[in-house]
């Protein structure tokens, strides 16, 4: 979302904080680059979350995440006024677990279906698919209109081993997924139809931290945007070569 209004985009977020000094900081942050907050932050039984973020020589990075209150997103937490008049609703697979999450999950998708809004989710995390395949697989074929992965997730989700498996077998699901390839580029399937991209080249590769996110915002900015898919493949492109030469994932 915050790459989204960076590019001029008009974007909310919705998202547990406790009032405590990590969830004040977090929502100004959000605010102060015009991304509406959706959440009433409360006294909560946890804190808010927060992540530490090592940076290798190699720009790789490693987290050591706390996720406090965040991961008790409810369907109690979710009003409909948050979701109906949007064009779409982008839900993160970190959050999918039974339970409290599941109930949340449909209860997003109910409201965007009922109020014609599109339905995005990243996969998120290869560890995350391993957990979850065959709740992801029932999401992307019976309620998604876009399923967003790298390499290694959607080979998990498909069950194979190399991405052209894959590619065949989402040809026969037939739903709009994008798949990041790092430095190898992009591609979409959609419509029995694979349009590739190529990735920007950086002089100065620094933090690999929220690439994938920049690009998804690059993405589907566009792609409300009306643009062909090749253009919305090169503007997430776009946004992730200026995400990776710097500190950080906010633009």
């Amino acid at each position: 979302m915050a790459g989204i209004a960076y590019i001029k985009g008009n974007s909310s977020f919705i998202g547990k904080i406790n009032s405590d000094d990590f969830g004040e900081i977090y929502k100004k942050s959000m605010q102060n680059i015009n991304v509406n907050f959706s959440y009433v932050a409360k006294d909560e039984g946890l804190s808010t979350g927060a992540s530490i973020i090592f940076i290798t020589p190699d720009s790789e990075r490693t987290m050591c995440t706390y996720l406090g209150i965040s991961s008790h997103l409810s369907a109690n937490d979710i009003d409909e006024q948050y979701i109906k008049d949007k064009q779409l609703v982008f839900l993160e697979g970190y959050l999918w677990d039974k339970g409290i999450s599941e109930k949340m999950f449909n209860h997003v998708i109910n409201i965007a279906k009922k109020n014609s809004v599109k339905i995005a989710v990243s996969l998120s995390d290869i560890f995350c698919v391993k957990r979850h395949r065959e709740d992801f697989l029932k999401l992307l074929i019976s309620d998604l209109d876009i399923l967003i992965s790298n390499e290694n997730e959607i080979n998990e989700l498909m069950s194979v081993n190399n991405l052209q498996d894959s590619v065949e077998k989402l040809k026969q699901i037939n739903k709009l997924t994008i798949i990041t390839l790092g430095e190898k580029g992009s591609l979409a399937v959609q419509n029995h139809q694979v349009t590739s991209c190529d990735s920007i080249k950086v002089d100065n590769l620094v933090d690999l931290t929220g690439a994938g996110d920049l690009f998804a915002s690059g993405f589907l900015k566009e792609y409300l945007d009306n643009s062909d898919i090749k253009k919305c493949l090169n503007n997430g492109s776009l946004l992730a070569s200026k995400a990776i030469q710097k500190i950080g994932a906010r633009l």
